[in-house]
């Protein structure tokens, strides 16, 4: 049953989805898994598709942001999480976003980070499962149509670049994983295995300054913390009058420009080495990553969890291994902190590490959310 305070629309029957499907995501077999599991229950379900195969990077990116959208009740994305950060940048991009953003999204599993399709699972109470039952799963939340909101967060960099993501922002260790497990893709998830260990083993510190907005933090004469602005929720983006220009993207009301210091109500954290910092909005960080178990799809939060410099090796590895029950935080491991908070800006010393905003890496420099 729903959550309270949630509100639902459903499709329409029948229902026409465009599927944006990337045939080289995760160990290639997403084409084959939606023909043989996929297809057959949609029809069942009164489903009609349009496939849409991507052939090269930013493909699925152009096609939303160019194309006419009226003609689909929902658009599905067959993929890893990457796949669907291409089709949320493309329709921001849109004049008509406003409008486009209302259109649902579906994530159907076909990567090998699966991360939002895992939360989408564990939201709906369903027991933590992985590859063809968590493609299984979603599917059938699929066909039965119902859809609600969920938080966007809008992130910028120090060199002009404006993001949209729907999952987590990510530096140091986990990003280091993230990517450097890239070349592991055909191991399907078993790629993070490896990859951490692989991290774990070259563990390294990276210099910075991270700051926050907490959660419930009043800001004097700014708007109450549930201001639906903070995170850029699906489709609904109220803007104060006469500050917008029509189709201009939303503005960032909790954010000062970068080169400024932060607000004098945030945090900053004392300590500035630190092994990892990841800003989560989602439950999970991958099919077998439990990270904020706390999270919702639409509670206007960032789960934001740094560790400090200073942790051994075996502690970190029996976080990770806690991780895949959402246990970590009950190991009361002083080096890891978790804060939920409304905003964030991490400052690198240096340009030192990786940065993934959901999973697809960044050049590392200032970046605010």
């Amino acid at each position: 049953c729903p959550p309270a305070g949630d509100s639902y629309g459903v499709l329409p029957r029948p229902c026409r989805a465009l599927v944006l499907l990337n045939p080289q995501s995760g160990s290639g077999r997403a084409l084959d898994d939606f023909q043989a599991v996929v297809q057959p229950m949609l029809a069942e379900a009164d489903i009609t598709t349009t496939v849409f195969v991507t052939e090269r990077p930013h493909h699925a990116h152009e096609k939303v942001r160019d194309e006419d959208l009226s003609q689909w009740d929902t658009l599905v994305v067959m993929s890893g999480d990457g796949l669907l950060f291409e089709v949320v940048n493309g329709l921001m991009e849109r004049p008509d976003w406003k409008e486009a953003m209302k259109k649902p999204l579906c994530i159907l599993p076909g990567g090998s980070g699966n991360a939002l399709a895992a939360s989408i699972n564990y939201y709906a109470g369903y027991d933590h499962v992985a590859k063809k039952k968590l493609l299984t799963n979603c599917t059938f939340i699929l066909c039965k149509g119902l859809y609600t909101q969920m938080d966007l967060v809008s992130l910028s960099t120090a060199s002009g670049k404006r993001f949209f993501s729907f999952l987590g922002f990510g530096w140091g260790f986990i990003s280091d994983v993230d990517i450097d497990s890239e070349k592991y893709r055909w191991l399907g998830s078993a790629r993070f295995t490896l990859g951490t260990l692989q991290c774990l083993a070259k563990l390294r510190v990276y210099q910075g300054r991270l700051s926050y907005l907490p959660m419930g933090t009043e800001q004097g004469s700014s708007p109450a913390p549930r201001d639906p602005q903070a995170p850029v929720t699906n489709g609904h983006i109220p803007q104060p009058a006469g500050t917008e220009a029509p189709g201009s993207p939303p503005h960032d009301s909790l954010l000062v420009p970068l080169g400024q210091p932060v607000p004098a109500h945030w945090t900053v954290v004392p300590e500035e080495e630190f092994v990892l910092v990841y800003a989560i909005y989602q439950s999970h960080l991958g099919t077998n990553l439990l990270m904020a178990p706390a999270a919702r799809l639409h509670d206007g939060c960032i789960h934001l969890f740094y560790m400090k410099a200073g942790i051994s090796r075996v502690t970190l590895l029996k976080l990770f291994l806690a991780m895949s029950r959402g246990t970590h935080l009950d190991l009361n491991c002083p080096h890891l902190c978790y804060v939920p908070v409304r905003a964030f800006r991490l400052e690198p010393r240096v340009a030192a590490g990786i940065m993934t905003v959901d999973g697809e890496a960044l050049a590392c420099e200032p970046v605010q959310g």
